[in-house]
């Protein structure tokens, strides 16, 4: 009676338990793969390491490229297993997700290793090699795309180009959807954007103090119109090609690649007008989903790991030095490293994610994972602004990111950090809103590169920064911010200082295809908002106030290309909004929007490990109201039933337990009966 009473008990709570994730004989990755397009989800090593011994940061750092390159093999196995239809559970986890775990194992043990060697061995790693198959949020493509006949320029089902001849065959009418939607099959999606007009102002800046360091310092490094990029990325992946496994604008600094030695960085060419600035900017590029073969169409970083489409020259870049609202800055050292956002942010959550995208003449209202449909008149902006508070001891740290810190709420640095100049990068494009009823057929769709398995999902847009200004300049720089003078090469044009709120937009309609998750927005205000710190310790909910632009010109060739010079293209940026602007989701792409690809010259790369921004993990964002899975918000599958009405194949076990206990009870009046 009792064993037949544990087994009933048992076997319904079981049952009942696996509706919560799973439906009945299925396996959890086979839930994923039944919830549509999915991508691979693996805990951050790199985040853990804050203590890596000076002596071991070189080779650490190249396991760690190589973990992000397993990575990306492993995702590119799980695209070619769903085209050639093997979505089995089982053929995922034995050929794709525990080979993965194994190369992990053995890579994690080797950082170890390396470690142990000069330091105390880093404990409970090996915790961190299993990952799992996660459904992406990327199932509306398949409602909104085409099924790869020739008209939707040879996309196969998942949205990726059938094979070279694929590629050859766009017609240029946009940027095709399939399954998992955009050009190479891996995002974006329509869900991926919304109109920056249903969006409520949300900008906030600590108000300054007394003893605030109120002005500021604009440099002038112009926009990369001549074609410089490249996949590394010598801040976290020193001495490996392709190490960002998606492409950068650079601008400044010229000789910045994966091998670049401090050396390199100070004696090379450089675009800003300044040549006192020699510093390293760069950032993921922006395509647009076009059908266009770039040059790095074959390449690693570039088609080969998803990044397709046609690369956007960027219409203005502005970088701006501001104060501290609670006294006065101090010079950030030489060669000084700096990234902010997290390019891994759609699967290691929004701790450190700080993107930030609007509108011009909306740039009161930030988008941190979503990209923005700009109305008519009004152009892209993405808006980087750098952590403000360095330790006051190192150039950089083993994760990148503990040597410096944001300010808090009011602007205070903690943990006896000194504020340092306050990097804000505003860069602008000139690129339409996409049609999303059909998928970006009609206008394409557009979005950052990423690595692949990222799914180029706004959330993950970051920027880099290695100081490489000289000493005079700097000193110049900090006696200007903390003096309240605008100084600096790119602080004569102005062009941008009123850019970002003083048009009044006109009233917001509800867009028929964004599907928005809040009603329209009031107007915003006409005063822009003043410059500061982060107000509080998560970066993305606070947004940027536009800064001074430019001059634009280049004033050495960069080393990547002779692309058209576009630098000249008269400012858009104050333009105010037509008064009957819509959304142009309708309109057609402009012809001259982006460079074209044969004027480009990307350095190529090859299949060295790889490694990208690391960052410490965090929450996953939260499901927007809408039930929106498009955002990276959904760590558990999406189709996922259960219930006992849905499991009574299972409960076997529980009858064959009745059965026991009830002749256990018939056995027992037998006995008593005697």
């Amino acid at each position: 009676m009792l064993g037949g009473g544990g087994l009933v008990a048992v076997n319904v709570y079981a049952t009942a338990s696996e509706g919560d994730s799973a439906q009945p004989g299925r396996s959890r990755t086979d839930q994923v793969l039944a919830a549509g397009a999915a991508t691979i989800d693996c805990p951050d090593v790199g985040s853990q390491l804050t203590a890596t011994p000076e002596q071991a940061r070189a080779e650490v750092d190249k396991e760690l490229a190589l973990l992000d390159k397993q990575i990306t093999e492993a995702y590119r196995q799980l695209q070619e297993a769903t085209r050639d239809g093997q979505q089995d559970g089982a053929f995922t986890d034995n050929a794709i997700m525990t080979p993965l775990k194994d190369k992990r194992a053995a890579t994690i043990e080797r950082i170890a290793v390396t470690i142990d060697r000069v330091g105390d061995r880093p404990a409970g790693l090996e915790a961190f090699a299993p990952c799992t198959l996660r459904a992406s949020g990327n199932q509306d493509g398949q409602d909104n795309g085409q099924s790869g006949d020739q008209s939707s320029g040879g996309q196969d089902d998942n949205g990726g180009q059938d094979g070279q001849d694929g590629r050859n065959q766009g017609d240029g009418e946009g940027g095709q959807q399939g399954g998992n939607g955009g050009q190479a099959g891996n995002g974006p999606v329509a869900a991926d954007f919304q109109d920056i007009r249903t969006v409520q102002p949300n900008v906030r800046n600590p108000s300054p103090q007394g003893d605030a360091s109120r002005g500021t310092f604009a440099t002038s490094c112009g926009v990369n119109a001549g074609g410089l990029f490249n996949s590394d990325n010598v801040i976290v992946a020193p001495g490996v090609s392709n190490g960002a496994h998606h492409f950068h604008d650079y601008v400044g600094n010229q000789a910045n690649s994966a091998f670049a030695s401090d050396d390199d960085l100070a004696n090379a060419d450089t675009t800003c007008a300044d040549e006192g600035d020699r510093s390293s900017y760069f950032w993921p590029v922006l395509r647009v989903q076009n059908g266009a073969q770039e040059q790095d169409a074959d390449a690693p970083g570039g088609g080969v790991e998803g990044n397709a489409g046609e690369i956007v020259t960027p219409k203005q870049v502005t970088m701006t030095f501001e104060g501290s609202p609670r006294g006065e800055v101090t010079a950030m050292p030489r060669l000084l490293r700096i990234i902010t956002g997290d390019a891994k942010a759609f699967v290691n959550g929004t701790a450190n994610a700080n993107a930030s995208w609007s509108c011009t003449g909306f740039e009161d209202r930030q988008l941190k994972d979503k990209y923005p449909l700009c109305p008519a008149g009004s152009d892209v902006v993405r808006t980087f602004r750098f952590q403000s508070c360095w330790d006051g001891r190192n150039i950089d740290s083993a994760n990148h990111r503990t040597h410096v810190a944001f300010a808090d709420a009011e602007g205070n640095c903690g943990n006896g950090f000194r504020a340092i100049p306050q990097l804000v990068q505003r860069i602008v494009y000139d690129v339409d809103a996409p049609s999303l009823e059909d998928g970006g057929r009609t206008t394409p769709l557009f979005g950052v590169d990423s690595f692949p398995e990222q799914l180029h999902k706004p959330v993950t847009d970051h920027g880099d920064f290695i100081n490489v200004f000289d000493e005079k300049l700097m000193r110049e720089m900090v006696d200007c911010i903390n003096d309240g003078r605008k100084c600096g090469a790119g602080a004569g044009s102005g062009a941008g200082e009123d850019a970002g709120n003083t048009p009044k937009p006109p009233p917001a309609p509800k867009p028929p295809t964004s599907k928005p998750t809040s009603e329209p927005a009031p107007e915003p205000s006409s005063e822009a908002p003043s410059g500061g710190d982060e107000q509080d310790d998560d970066p993305a909910d606070t947004g940027s106030g536009p800064a001074p632009e430019p001059s634009g010109a280049q004033t050495t060739k960069p080393a990547g290309g002779a692309g058209g010079d576009r630098e000249d293209a008269t400012p858009e940026a104050d333009t105010p909004p037509e008064a009957d602007a819509t959304p142009k989701a309708d309109a057609t792409p402009k012809a001259d929007t982006s460079p074209s690809a044969v004027h480009r010259d990307p350095v190529t790369t090859s299949d060295d490990p790889d490694a990208e921004e690391s960052a410490v993990p965090g929450p996953e964002p939260t499901l927007p109201a809408d039930g929106d899975q498009a955002s990276g918000s959904l760590t558990e599958p999406q189709a996922t039933t259960g219930g006992l009405a849905d499991t009574g194949a299972q409960l076997w076990p529980a009858a064959a337990g009745a059965v026991l206990l009830i002749l256990g009870f018939v056995l027992l009046r037998r006995i008593s009966h005697r």
